[in-house]
């Protein structure tokens, strides 16, 4: 199936490194401009470098997903870029402290809402009405399987993720007539950067988790956003996709 992006500006969050990074690289290499945001600047920027040299065309750019004021001017950069947006990836998201509802402290409570509930919230907001002026888009947040069960220690991302799958919901059933297909991907625990200072006994954990055997990989996850992004996906909206390697069906 050759899925093609001639034409198109996306702008990717949380792309300089694991999950974004993948599906920055993939989104260029398919034809689309992409607009490559990461609160590390300088990882955005050899992202993007690195889109440059392979031929593709990319532009770096940095802030907090969790400020709406940076997020309006990621959107106006990529508008500017590409002079339209048609694209967009809410993947920027935290991990956040580990601990029991009862104990869980209250700043890393806001810290984790802010970032990957706010963050998406604030995307789809600016973004939309750029959609509009262009003609339709697509849209994928970045959920985690902790979208559909608990995870011990983790209510403030277990809460967030839930909450984007709700969203997800709630823009399909306002936008899809209006030509912007909605939809979230709920990852699995992927093998990235994230999880590379691990000790090995905490990594063989969760390998174990998964049915498979494995941890996903970022391209796996890269590879069903750009299916959901693209035309071949033109009647799905509003609908929420694991790539969890039998993770949940336990």
């Amino acid at each position: 199936m050759q899925i093609s992006f001639n034409g198109h500006t996306g702008l990717v969050t949380g792309a300089g490194s694991g999950i974004g990074e993948a599906i920055a690289l993939e989104l260029a290499a398919s034809g689309a401009k992409v607009m490559v945001q990461d609160i590390d600047l300088a990882k955005a920027e050899a992202v993007a470098a690195a889109i440059t040299a392979a031929g593709g065309v990319a532009k770096a750019t940095g802030g907090d997903v969790s400020d709406p004021s940076q997020v309006q001017a990621m959107v106006a950069a990529a508008v500017a870029f590409g002079g339209k947006l048609t694209l967009l990836v809410n993947n920027a998201g935290i991990g956040g402290p580990s601990a029991p509802i009862g104990e869980y402290p209250l700043d890393g409570w806001r810290k984790v809402m802010g970032i990957n509930l706010d963050g998406v919230f604030y995307g789809m907001h600016f973004a939309i009405p750029e959609m509009l002026k262009a003609g339709g888009g697509a849209i994928v947040n970045m959920a985690s399987i902790l979208g559909k069960v608990g995870f011990a220690g983790s209510a403030a991302y277990v809460a967030a993720k839930h909450a984007v799958v709700g969203l997800t919901h709630n823009a399909a059933l306002e936008y899809s007539a209006k030509g912007i297909r909605v939809n979230a991907v709920g990852p699995a625990f992927i093998d990235t950067p994230l999880l590379a200072a691990l000790p090995p006994g905490a990594k063989d954990g969760l390998v174990a988790l998964h049915p498979v055997g494995r941890l996903g990989r970022a391209e796996e996850v890269a590879a069903l956003t750009l299916f959901l992004l693209s035309d071949q996906a033109s009647f799905i909206s509003g609908s929420y996709h694991l790539v969890d390697g039998g993770y949940t069906s336990q």
